[in-house]
């Protein structure tokens, strides 16, 4: 136990020594160990973040798979366009297409819901190391170790995400289990969309631009949340009222220019740099190009079923949009993985550290064979990996139907097993929840698409190999007599599942009565169930016995190196900071770190994605910019590069000047870098945010909504 503390300190404290200190997604509390004021910071990091005051964490959001913060003292929050995407996608219909439109709120009784959105404030922070690692004190198997240590984070967090409150909180490992930290969070369930541009605006550019600079997109959007009278976060009420957050950013009135020092403070997703070779393999050949031609297709099918149908598009819009996303961010990282040789890069590393580890006996004893061990893990999951891939997409992407019936049937056999046995978290208030957000899972149901994609999925489990067959299936594609268009025709024809009222009633029942509803989507999510465990528990399996694996290889790397380490991100907040910079592409090339208005009208065609609107396109060319001209540039600014260290899930997050004032909303990263998740590079890896300047441009001279920049305390 004092190793692994000691361990832990010294992490907190070395590894900002890193050659250059803007790689990495630092959590708040190093902060005061990465010397900002000499990097250009102008307020002390405790207006940054501070435990027991008021600080600039506080206007911090989570926002769904993203980031936001407050930018008024009457709860209004600005994000990315396409994180509001799935709100307005909800919200719009044929007559109202918010997406194709955009939508302004003029009062705030005009604001409309932003449907199944949900925004955490982290309220606390609290190391939970020692309870975690003293409940599987003694414990050497992996497999019963994680189940130990997930029950005691289960009990840890229990209390509050069981009152009536609007507190959750969660236990997160960081350094691959050399720590755990335990986030409470306040959460807001009333969230409701402001003002957001149209898509010709908010999307420009659309999946062409995606991730590439230079980059001409003005993605961002308001919202706003509302609490009860009280100030709880609660569902929609008319009685909600806007909530008043002690800490809102101030927006900058001044101009950026290249060098200038930026932070940002959001909540990255997940990134892997400590992983091993066997892990960069494995994606790098199996797991990003499965996914990459899975989407692709996908994709593909989803546009050609929607063609010509507004209604279609509508339903199937966030479908697209996030698969697209993915796709090509994976594509970008096979491309720089096999650009950087990063695979043999990891190998040449591995080299030096077998040699270090086999130097002497006691090391030798100690780490020598975690990686051969690692390997042997991938291994085994690599003689299914067919299977389990397509059992992934039949249980995933085979349409919303066999979706919610197979979530449906698995938490029934899930309530079913004792406590200590079935997966943490579900208790009654999890499954009302559930049973309430299948709501937004129909709102997405498109039937030729639906099933379309179950008639595919079923081809692909035809096709599997004979070793790699998935069970359960049997009946219908080889004892049914019919092809698999005919039997998805005839389930369609005859489910109950349509009917969202008859799902919610379901959960919560027992497996038995759930199958006497008779229905084909439960008897075939039934069918599938034991295939569905047995591929669970493998996984189980292989993720104890790795995890343990990558906390012996973090114990080594840290007595071979000592430095160079934080933590990988892990959906929480953090922190990073960097210069305003261009970067080096190609040879011959260099990118500005600022794109312009007269870019926009550049690359306008009048056909989407380039489909600028004409009122944008006259301002620019009257020169109409108002007070949002940059005397440099001369034109009005639309986004710009830094060096801050992001990933998925920064999107939204507010990118701040010195002053700690908001000064843009970061959105994506660039192409060339796209193994920034694997390693961060100094010369390539930038951040894309939309300018501040862009969006108060675009609020006030387009959408006629001065009133914000008002509410914001915009100067005239």
């Amino acid at each position: 136990m004092m190793k692994k503390q000691l361990i832990i300190l010294i992490f907190c404290i070395l590894s900002v020594s890193s050659s250059f200190a803007q790689e990495g997604m630092w959590m708040l509390t190093q902060l005061g160990q990465l010397d900002l004021a000499k990097k250009g910071l102008m307020i002390p990091v405790e207006k940054i973040y501070s435990p027991d005051k008021p600080c600039l964490a506080d206007a911090i959001l989570q926002l769904g798979g993203g980031s936001a913060s407050f930018v008024s003292s009457e709860g209004l929050i600005v994000t990315n366009h396409h994180v509001a995407f799935g709100a307005l996608q909800r919200a719009s219909s044929v007559t109202n297409d918010y997406l194709t439109n955009g939508f302004l709120a003029r009062e705030h009784s005009a604001e409309i819901q932003a449907p199944g959105y949900q925004a955490r404030l982290m309220i606390t922070m609290k190391d939970v190391t020692g309870e975690v690692l003293e409940a599987t004190k003694g414990i050497s198997d992996p497999v019963e170790k994680d189940r130990k240590m997930n029950l005691c984070i289960s009990e840890m967090t229990r209390p509050e995400n069981e009152k009536e409150s609007d507190h959750e909180s969660v236990v997160v490992p960081l350094y691959d289990g050399e720590q755990y930290i335990k986030y409470t969070y306040k959460v807001f369930k009333d969230i409701r969309i402001v003002y957001c541009p149209p898509s010709s605006i908010g999307v420009y550019g659309g999946e062409t631009d995606n991730w590439m600079w230079p980059r001409h997109t003005g993605d961002f959007s308001f919202l706003r949340v509302y609490v009860s009278p009280d100030g709880q976060g609660r569902e929609f009420n008319a009685e909600n009222i806007p909530y008043k957050p002690p800490v809102w950013l101030k927006v900058a009135q001044g101009n950026l220019k290249e060098g200038d020092f930026n932070f940002i403070m959001g909540y990255p997703g997940f990134t892997t740099r400590y992983r091993s070779s066997n892990s960069v393999r494995w994606n790098q050949e199996f797991a990003y190009p499965f996914t990459i031609k899975n989407y692709g297709e996908i994709i593909s099918l989803a546009q050609e079923l929607t063609r010509n149908d507004p209604a279609g598009e509508l339903k199937v819009a966030s479908l697209i949009k996030g698969l697209a996303n993915v796709m090509k961010n994976y594509q970008g990282k096979v491309d720089g993985m096999k650009k950087t040789h990063f695979l043999q890069y990891k190998i040449d590393f591995e080299k030096e550290y077998l040699a270090w580890a086999n130097s002497t006996p006691e090391r030798k004893a100690k780490y020598a064979d975690n990686l051969s061990k690692e390997k042997a893990q991938y291994d085994l999951i690599e003689k299914t990996k067919e299977r389990d891939n397509v059992f992934g997409v039949l249980q995933g992407l085979s349409g919303t139907l066999l979706n919610v019936a197979s979530q449906i049937y698995y938490i029934s056999k899930e309530m079913e097993k004792p406590v200590d046995e079935r997966q943490p978290g579900l208790t009654d208030e999890t499954l009302k929840e559930f049973a309430e957000g299948l709501v937004y899972a129909y709102n997405n149901y498109f039937e030729p698409l639906d099933k379309a994609l179950l008639v595919r999925t079923l081809k692909m489990v035809a096709e599997l190999p004979g070793g790699q067959r998935i069970t359960g299936l049997e009946g219908i594609l080889y004892g049914s007599g019919k092809t698999p268009d005919q039997w998805v025709d005839e389930a369609y024809s005859s489910t109950k599942m349509k009917d969202l009222e008859f799902a919610k009633n379901l959960v919560g029942k027992s497996s038995a009565d759930i199958e006497k509803a008779g229905d084909p989507f439960i008897q075939l999510a039934a069918g599938i169930y034991p295939m569905s465990e047995e591929i669970n528990k493998v996984t189980e399996v292989f993720s104890a016995n790795v995890t343990a694996l990558r906390t012996d290889y973090m114990d080594a790397l840290y007595e071979w190196k000592g430095t160079k380490m934080y933590p990988d991100a892990s959906g929480t907040i953090r922190f990073t900071w960097g210069p305003v910079k261009g970067y080096k592409p190609a040879d011959a090339v260099w990118y500005y770190p600022f794109t312009t208005l007269q870019g926009v009208v550049d690359k306008n065609t009048g056909v989407e994605p380039f489909d600028a609107p004409a009122e944008l396109v006259a301002l620019e060319e009257k020169k109409d910019f108002g007070r949002w001209k940059d005397p440099v540039l001369n034109d009005v600014p639309v986004a710009f590069l830094n060096q801050c260290d992001i990933t998925g899930g920064n999107s939204g997050s507010p990118v701040m000047n010195a002053g700690g004032e908001i000064i843009g909303v970061a959105f994506d990263g660039n192409y060339e870098a796209m193994i920034s998740d694997w390693k961060y590079d100094y010369a390539l890896q930038r951040c894309i945010s939309v300018d501040m300047r862009y969006v108060l441009f675009v609020t006030e001279k387009f959408g006629n909504a001065g009133f914000l920049l008002d509410e914001m305390g915009v100067k005239k």
